[in-house]
């Protein structure tokens, strides 16, 4: 089993920039998949962005395609969540994810370990 902390969130101006961090422990990082997601005020929580177990491969949101950037270390045991060109909208709670090495990783259904969350909130 895996165990999911974020930190970095915070307050910023639109237009501003974030770096979220997903520090894990327990089993082998690579061992998972990772995703992040986020959940606004009276909204679903939202599937924002997904890396598979390597690396090698990634997903983006259309709300968030070309904005944000998710990248993992496994030596460091920790994925991360580059946010640039924020909008009043990125405003939520941000939760990173891991799904096992054997799931579909682009699929939220897949995600069964989370983190506690990290508010980001983005003023106009």
């Amino acid at each position: 089993q895996v165990q999911l902390v974020e930190s970095g969130g915070g307050l910023v101006q639109a237009g501003g920039s974030l770096r979220l961090s997903c520090a894990a422990s327990g089993r082998t990082f690579s061992s998972y998949h990772m995703g992040w997601f986020r959940q606004a005020p009276g909204k679903e929580r939202e599937f924002v962005t997904a890396i598979n177990w390597s690396g090698s491969s990634t997903w983006y949101a259309d709300s968030v395609k070309g904005r944000f950037i998710i990248s993992r270390a496994n030596g460091k045991n920790t994925a991360y969540l580059q946010m640039t060109s924020l909008k009043p909208e990125d405003t939520a709670v941000y939760y990173c994810a891991a799904a096992d090495i054997g799931t579909s990783w682009a699929s939220r259904g897949a995600y069964y370990y989370w983190g506690q969350g990290t508010q980001v909130t983005v003023s106009s």
